[in-house]
């Protein structure tokens, strides 16, 4: 048998459906086999037939075409599902394949060549987190950061070649604003206190809102500002490039703590001297009109409002910018797949992006929106301060290792200050990614405090403890020798065999979907195994052969727990 288990039984399944789509779950309810689909009801609707009828019928083609030895019962179950047993030996052998791959478990698998990890030739760009420059990253950058990042170490774990971007805002109005009022005050002042400290540039923009009350030709003279720095004056290029040296600054100080890091970064800015030849091209392809003094591309065709490529007073908008750096994308780093992972409200930008982009010629396909709802309060109400701003990132994150330090004081006061320190980091910033990626990213998440660091339930912190709890068990058997896979022969060892055979094929449903929150729900599924697992069954008194077959089970797990964490960015510690 040349492929996992759970990959032999669906690529029989795709032969028999002709490539339908089919789910493949673990029972929930003991007793209901091993695995089970609903393969039954996809092909009596194709075929026109009862799904029962339909059940009998891949039931026998499954018995027929299987390799020898592999099932050991098909179970036909009202109204049309079929749910599988496995023979002991299939779950041993491949079993022992998961043991021979070591940490490499759960990288694609590739018969062809043997067993070994199959390597991918897709290069795909993730592009998340998106901060603004002179403003500090707030809670509405939390989830585009953690979910892309997820997302990006998954792929690369899977083979794939991946280019970690972040476009950032560093160009607009809001930086002739800026400028404006700086320069009202004296050069060293607007140096030293405004463009090289972010918090005195949000500290501008206020004060800029509150003068233009009394002060109409401010806006004005913003305007213009802006429009000198876009002509590339000296001085007010200098100024924006103290802005975002210092912004980047700030902003790398929460990627550093979140352990997030980037190949590419890029700002609007970069697209600056390719605006207008893309607007010309596009007026003389006929792809762009006039209307009402603005440029627009007119959309009706794919239900969609027009895409505004530029205002009538000449400036442009995001939009033109973001094609220009879709065609950089394709054009300079030939990716197979682009990822835009960007909340829910931008869905009709994209949708407009893309749609353009198929006008002008650009494969549209390979792109997508991987969007995602808001953070929101307990009461789930928006978060943000009394004023109305956006709660600042990493007063979020300081809140989440404060919380987690409470409780490593209490549970573990015998450690080292350091020591508590550092665990009380994993833990805050492991509990924090945990209840974002462990719901669906198109849901509304909330920060409850009390439940993201709870270690009982489905918490990071609770993944934590279960991981620390199998290296205490490692720890413990100092003369761990060869096992033989046959000694695993309780109803508990096959349970927890087949859940961690599982972990490949959960990798690639989030490679199909981009939902992480599958990979997070089957680590607290696993977890919830291993614990009773070893709450039912021995493991160091065991007697010998089943001692060192458990103990490798124990292992294998612990890989599991380990490796699954960190491609959510989520890191682990060997005592809790």
């Amino acid at each position: 048998m040349n492929m996992i288990m759970f990959e032999t039984v669906s690529k029989l399944l795709e032969k028999r459906l002709g490539g339908a789509e089919f789910a493949l779950s673990l029972p929930e309810i003991s007793g209901r086999g091993h695995l089970s689909t609903n393969a039954a009801f996809i092909l009596a609707e194709s075929e026109k037939i009862s799904p029962m009828e339909a059940a009998l019928t891949l039931k026998k083609y499954l018995e027929g075409s299987a390799p020898d030895g592999f099932f050991h019962t098909i179970e036909i179950a009202e109204p049309g599902f079929l749910n599988f047993w496995f023979t002991e030996r299939a779950i041993q052998n491949e079993f022992a394949k998961a043991l021979e791959a070591g940490e490499g478990w759960g990288r694609p698998f590739d018969s062809v060549q043997g067993g070994h990890t199959k390597e991918s030739k897709e290069t795909v760009i993730v592009e998340y987190s998106q901060p603004n420059i002179a403003k500090p990253m707030h809670v509405g950058h939390l989830r585009s950061t953690i979910i892309g990042d997820a997302l990006a170490n998954i792929f690369e774990f899977t083979g794939r070649k991946v280019i970690r971007w972040n476009y950032i805002g560093d160009w607009g109005t809001q930086f002739g604003k800026l400028i404006a009022v700086a320069k009202k005050k004296n050069p060293q002042e607007a140096l030293t206190n405004i463009m090289r400290d972010v918090k005195a540039s949000v500290a501008v923009y206020k004060e800029f809102a509150e003068e233009t009350k009394n002060d109409p030709e401010l806006e004005e003279e913003a305007r213009k500002e802006f429009k000198k720095l876009e002509d590339g004056d000296k001085e007010n290029k200098a100024l924006w490039e103290e802005s975002v040296k210092a912004s980047r600054e700030e902003i790398e100080k929460v990627y550093d703590i979140l352990g997030i890091k980037f190949d590419v970064w890029k700002g609007e800015s970069s697209y600056e001297k390719e605006l207008e030849p893309l607007i010309k091209r596009l007026k003389k392809d006929g792809i762009a009109k006039e209307s009402e003094g603005a440029l627009i591309v007119p959309l009706d065709d794919e239900g969609l409002p027009p895409g505004l490529i530029r205002k009538s007073d000449g400036a442009t908008l995001y939009l033109t910018r973001d094609i220009a750096s879709l065609e950089d994308r394709i054009n300079n780093y030939k990716p197979d797949t682009i990822l835009y992972v960007v909340d829910n409200g931008q869905s009709l930008h994209f949708q407009q992006l893309f749609a353009v982009a198929k006008k002008i010629g650009i494969d549209a396909s390979r792109a997508h929106h991987v969007k995602f709802g808001l953070v929101l309060s307990e009461d789930m109400k928006r978060l943000s301060t009394r004023s109305g701003r956006h709660i600042p990132l990493m007063d979020v994150i300081s809140e989440a290792i404060s919380r987690a330090r409470a409780v490593v004081d209490e549970k573990q006061p015998e450690l080292s200050d350091v020591e508590r320190e550092r665990i009380s980091k994993i833990i805050g910033i492991g509990a924090l990614k945990y209840n974002d990626l462990s719901q669906n990213r198109m849901s509304d998440i909330t920060l409850n405090w009390d439940k993201m660091l709870s270690l009982e339930g489905n918490s990071g912190p609770y993944l934590q403890y279960t991981y620390a709890r199998l290296k205490s068990i490692l720890r413990k058997a100092d003369n761990v020798s060869d096992f033989e896979v046959g000694a695993l022969v309780s109803e508990a060892d096959h349970e927890l065999m087949l859940k961690l055979l599982m972990f490949p094929e959960t990798i690639e449903s989030v490679i199909e979907t981009y939902f992480p929150h599958y990979l997070a729900n089957y680590l607290y599924s696993l977890a919830r195994e291993v614990n009773s697992y070893y709450e039912k069954e021995p493991v160091l008194k065991a007697e010998p052969a089943v001692r060192n077959a458990r103990l490798h089970l124990v292992q294998l797990a612990a890989d599991v727990m380990r490796t699954g964490l960190s491609l959510l960015g989520i890191g682990v510690v060997e005592r809790m």
